[in-house]
């Protein structure tokens, strides 16, 4: 256990949280979150005693004193699983994740897990921030997702990347072939709440994303609770007559849990493949021919995080990685195209 001591600095944020992460210095490696954390573990005390309200005021000139507890050890196995890897140095390590990874353990997911194959490959190397099931993961991507995600080997390299997916700079973008059109002429789709067209017909999803009320599995859209979330769709390919189907690009401002499978749900768009978000639906014999079993029979959502960019949290240097879409994806979409 170490202790750390911070002064509120001049015109200060009106909230704890958020002054606090402005406060500590950068190789203390404290992202919001994870003060939001310790802050709720009763772990900060301010003039008055222990904090456990982020939201609580501060005043300049206030210290606080944040007690932060040794890294838990792995015990976590190594598991010798084979990666692909897009880009390693000593600080992160980004990697293009098949699609049946789990990234970290959890209950039912004890193994095989991304995590258990980056100790492997890494040693105990990886950033102890995310603490003793999830060592160095930053952002994560669903179990029947593909693609990539970068995770760091440093504190400094967590501590820095954190920021940049807290402040929405990292840039990711996901294809995914899903049930419906995008059509700014579709008075179902503009009458959706949430939904709006940004130029170019790009389509633009608003909302907060909170538990399911009844299924704790799943999220669901809200606009009076929740956590705010932003998806962006363009279409780029769209398959049958009528249009039944389409390959679209869709890009995260923020990333919540299911945060496109939801959204595009949401919009009437669900993801072919998805078994949560109703992207099971039948797909149209009259329309797509003997592709529509292929559609209606895809075992996983058909969504892939394709393109990762962000700046190297310790060189500054901006880095970007693009991955081709998977076999089953493309195999589908060649299908698809076939019917075109």
């Amino acid at each position: 256990m170490s202790n750390l001591v911070v002064t509120i600095p001049a015109n200060p944020p009106d909230r704890l949280d958020k002054a606090l992460a402005l406060a500590v210095p950068e190789e203390a490696a404290l992202s919001r979150s994870r003060l939001s954390r310790l802050i709720a573990d009763g772990a900060v005390s301010g003039p008055d005693g222990i904090v456990r309200d982020g939201k609580a005021r501060v005043a300049e000139g206030q210290d606080y004193s944040i007690a932060i507890p040794d890294p838990e050890p792995v015990d976590t196995r190594p598991e010798a699983i084979p990666l692909s890897i897009a880009f390693e140095d000593e600080d992160l390590i980004v990697i293009d994740k098949p699609a049946g990874m789990v990234v970290h353990p959890a209950p039912g997911s004890p193994r095989g897990t991304l995590v258990n194959a980056l100790l492997a490959h890494c040693g105990h190397t990886l950033s102890g921030i995310g603490g003793e099931k999830r060592p160095g993961i930053v952002h994560r991507i669903d179990k029947d997702t593909s693609g990539l995600l970068v995770v760091a080997k440093s504190d400094r390299a967590h501590h820095g990347l954190a920021a940049q997916f807290e402040a929405h700079s990292a840039q990711r973008r996901y294809l995914a072939l899903a049930h419906g059109v995008i059509d700014g002429a579709d008075a179902r789709l503009r009458g959706t709440p949430g939904v709006t067209f940004e130029e170019g017909g790009m389509l633009k999803i608003t909302s907060r994303l909170a538990r399911h009320a009844t299924d704790r599995q799943r999220q669901a859209v809200y606009f009076d609770k929740g956590r705010h979330a932003v998806t962006r769709a363009r279409m780029l390919e769209r398959f049958g007559t009528p249009p039944v189907a389409m390959l679209v690009e869709c890009r995260l401002e923020t990333g919540r849990t299911h945060q496109i499978r939801v959204h595009m749900a949401h919009a009437g768009l669900g993801l072919i493949g998805d078994p949560v978000y109703g992207g099971a639906r039948k797909a149209s014999v009259k329309v797509l021919g003997p592709v529509a079993e292929a559609v209606a029979t895809f075992p996983r959502q058909a969504l892939h995080a394709a393109h990762l960019g962000f700046d190297h949290p310790v060189t500054g240097l901006p880095l970007a990685f693009d991955s081709p879409l998977p076999a089953d994806i493309q195999a589908l979409l060649d299908q698809l195209r076939e019917v075109v």
